[in-house]
């Protein structure tokens, strides 16, 4: 009787660990197919956009002519005397704070 009883129970194993890798494949063969979608419509999108080349040059006229929108524009004339606020003083001698030293 246990002759009888083992090809049953090794056929469902079979039967079962083989539905197990069908579902595998199936599962692996649609995300390869998701994946060809998504590579295809990423590829027409590049193919209906301007190359680079095309668009640098209108980018660079732009970018030239244009000024800085987050930095101030100063219309009023320049006054040296601010600049010794910002690059330190000229004499070294001259200075006393320690700041500098």
């Amino acid at each position: 009787m246990a002759t009888e009883t083992e090809p049953a129970s090794s056929t469902s194993v079979i039967i079962s660990s083989d539905a197990r890798g069908k579902h595998r494949v199936v599962a692996e063969l649609k995300r390869l197919e998701q994946e060809t979608r998504f590579l295809e419509k990423e590829l027409e999108e590049l193919e209906r956009t301007n190359k680079v080349s095309d668009v640098l040059p209108e980018l660079l006229r732009n970018i030239g002519t244009r000024p800085d929108a987050l930095l101030p524009v100063t219309k009023s004339p320049i006054d040296p005397t601010w600049d010794r606020w910002f690059e330190g003083p000229r004499k070294q001698q001259g200075c006393i704070c320690c700041f500098f030293r």
